[in-house]
């Protein structure tokens, strides 16, 4: 990792980072939340192989246009929560479908905490403290 917190991959204190590195998980698991309960769900096999994977490719794109650090479009703050929570929710959502409510209830409080100290601090990133980087 750079010494020099101007090329730093994720500037500030750790659990900034950390902070970052859980978002990242979240959405994994949200993916493979909405793949499990796609595959679940279905009528029979070719429904549930639609659902399976086309769920998570549909999340995948929208999140992929509005929601993600590069995203294709750059739409306002509002919006991409918006779409944070569409993405995000429809896993706790699928996860309290698929018969476990409590860990529905956890991933939803944890990706509304995630997502508000995320957002605050992509805003305005903590500044690294600690004796200058040394060349």
């Amino acid at each position: 990792m750079p010494k020099d917190p101007e090329t730093a991959v994720l500037p500030g204190p750790w659990w900034f980072a950390a902070n970052e590195v859980l978002a990242f998980l979240l959405e994994l698991a949200a993916l493979a939340v909405l793949s499990w309960w796609g595959f679940s769900a279905g009528g029979n096999a070719a429904l549930r192989v639609v659902l399976g994977v086309g769920v998570p490719l549909a999340a995948i794109v929208v999140w992929g246009l509005f929601a993600a650090p590069k995203a294709r479009l750059k739409p306002a703050l509002p919006f991409v929560l918006l779409v944070k929570a569409v993405v995000l929710g429809s896993s706790a959502v699928a996860l309290y479908a698929l018969g476990h409510p409590v860990a529905a209830i956890v991933l939803a409080v944890v990706v509304v905490v995630n997502t508000a100290v995320a957002e605050t601090f992509r805003r305005d990133p903590p500044v690294r403290s600690g004796p200058p980087a040394s060349v």
